[in-house]
């Protein structure tokens, strides 16, 4: 097992109703004036946001909203709001739905704490982060974890790249999780979501060479929980234990516990980031459509590996290890499949990659062919692009 560290510093106020403690909270931890972040209307709709203000007046917080946020957040959006937390001076930022909007809401503190510093100098880590103000997290999509992980990602249009930053700054300080909350979401968005709770397992599971046991037996049961009760809410998204199980995952899943002693390789999720910054496609989607190819690419690497998650995830009782690892490539593809997910880029979306488009995004991916992708083996701009051609 490697030395690491592990700093969840985040309060998780977690049930029915939570959402209605957002202002006693607040306070609490000291927020006087509280700017809100939210995605389109649906949190307006639902009368979400209504709530939250109202827990906020009567906790005598000031506060002003800012929606607008877009599934795949952007840079500019995030600049619009260091404006707007800077105009009232905002000491806490509050975001109000899924990891789109949280990550806003981190950009956004990073921002005004370093006012007249570029937030894309901050995100590509030009000028050093050195202070941000406090974030907090109304949860409404179980998906992204970003309510309790030290990441965020911000596409910026004009370069067309979409990267994240990874700093103790994007801690949240709080996180409100009612699982009724996600009643309502659409069975796209629902599996997307369960797909990008995996994912973030995955890419810390396919690490090899070191021994750890315990974070081991964490990620299989926590894919093997996901699983389960991510069938169950797509079949019945009224299923308040299922889906209080797969928000809880997907707080899990990404706040680090998972990579304790082992360490992480988001090399799959570079590669799906850059077909949506491209293409607008949804984040968890554009993962399950190129993880088999990767997975595929990668096997003769550790196929020990790969048997072992699909003896322990899938339960596949087979003794060759290459034959059980191939089974559980090809059991996790047909998990996506069972809930509505893509598994190769013509299940994706209208545009399908060209020659021509899968060198530029094996380029974005690995920054130009500067970076080498994966723990496993290494991945450049040329065998970035054979993964998208498998993709296909």
């Amino acid at each position: 097992m490697n030395s690491f560290e592990l700093y969840t510093p985040t309060k998780i106020i977690f049930g029915k109703g939570s959402e209605d403690r957002t202002g006693e909270e607040l306070k609490r931890i000291g927020a006087g004036k509280v700017l809100i972040v939210y995605g389109g209307g649906s949190v307006v709709r639902s009368g979400l946001l209504e709530r939250v203000e109202k827990s906020l007046d009567e906790a005598g917080i000031e506060h002003k909203s800012f929606g607008g946020v877009k599934a795949n957040p952007t840079l500019a959006h995030a600049e619009e709001g260091v404006k707007a937390a800077c105009d009232m001076k905002a000491d806490f930022i509050l975001g109000v739905g899924g990891g789109s909007v949280i990550d806003t809401a981190k950009g956004i503190a990073h921002g005004a704490a370093n006012a007249g510093t570029d937030l894309w100098d901050i995100w590509t880590q030009a000028v050093p982060l050195t202070c941000s103000l406090p974030v907090g997290a109304v949860l409404t999509i179980a998906a992204a974890g970003s309510e309790m992980s030290d990441s965020a990602v911000l596409t910026n249009e004009d370069t067309g790249m979409k990267i994240g930053i990874n700093t103790e700054f994007n801690r949240c300080k709080i996180a409100f999780m009612n699982p009724e909350l996600l009643f309502t979401l659409p069975k796209y968005q629902l599996a997307a979501g369960i797909t990008d709770i995996m994912m973030h397992t995955l890419e810390r599971y396919f690490i090899t060479g070191i021994q750890c046991d315990l974070t081991d037996e964490i990620a299989e049961g926590l894919l093997r929980c996901v699983i389960k009760n991510g069938k169950a809410v797509i079949e019945d998204p009224n299923n308040y234990d299922a889906m209080a199980e797969v928000m809880w995952c997907s707080t899990l899943s990404h706040n680090n516990l998972t990579e304790c002693g082992r360490g992480k390789d988001f090399s799959v999720h570079k590669i799906g980031m850059a077909l949506s910054a491209l293409y607008d496609y949804t984040h968890g989607a554009t993962l399950s459509a190129v993880w088999g190819a990767w997975a595929r690419y990668q096997l003769d690497a550790a196929p020990e590996r790969f048997a072992k998650y699909a003896r322990n995830v899938f339960g596949i009782n087979e003794p060759d290890d290459m034959a059980a690892a191939e089974a559980g490539i090809k059991a996790s593809e047909d998990f996506w499949v069972s809930i509505g997910m893509p598994i190769n880029l013509q299940d994706l979306g209208d545009i399908v990659p060209d020659e021509d488009a899968i060198k530029v995004l094996s380029m974005k991916a690995t920054k130009n062919d500067s970076i080498k992708l994966s723990r496993l083996k290494p991945l450049g701009a040329v065998e970035v692009a054979e993964i998208y051609r498998m993709a296909l």
